[in-house]
């Protein structure tokens, strides 16, 4: 006698004792979260490392801004953007960025922010700043600037 290639081989099937479509659903975002985390802490590093690679001048004037930053909008991301350091919202879109003097052999450095930037005023408003130091109300500007950008 041969093997009966017509008898069903499909079995009913057994309840699972597996995770519920909630907890996978859960899990899978967990591993989101993750991730993301992880490209973030990627992409602070980046933006530190090209900090760190700035000439005395522009590395001290980043440093400085990069801390303003961080402190006056902390959910904005570092992260660089055409090698220079830039800080993003929540979408990924990048909302102010700083260009050094040397990347361009410009006489000035350049804080600017891009349309992701809540800074509409009317009309018209500056979107880039030239910075060649960085004084106390400088620092005072910028933070107020960048609140409200991120805002």
């Amino acid at each position: 006698m041969g093997v009966d290639d017509t008898k069903a081989t499909n079995k009913p099937a057994k309840a699972s004792a597996g995770f519920s479509a909630e907890e996978k659903a859960a899990m899978r975002q967990r591993a989101k979260e993750q991730k993301a985390e992880a490209s973030r802490a990627e992409d602070e590093a980046a933006c530190t490392a090209a900090i760190s690679a700035m000439s005395a001048p522009d590395r001290a004037m980043a440093e400085r801004l990069h801390a303003i930053i961080t402190t006056s909008a902390p959910a904005l991301a570092p992260k660089t953007w055409y090698g220079m350091p830039a800080y993003a919202n929540q979408d990924g879109k990048i909302v102010c960025f700083f260009q050094p003097a040397e990347k361009f052999k410009t006489r000035y450095s350049t804080f600017g922010f891009n349309d992701s930037a809540r800074l509409d005023d009317g009309g018209m408003w500056p979107v880039a700043y030239a910075l060649k130091e960085l004084t106390g109300a400088d620092e005072a500007k910028i933070a107020a600037l960048v609140k409200q950008a991120a805002s």
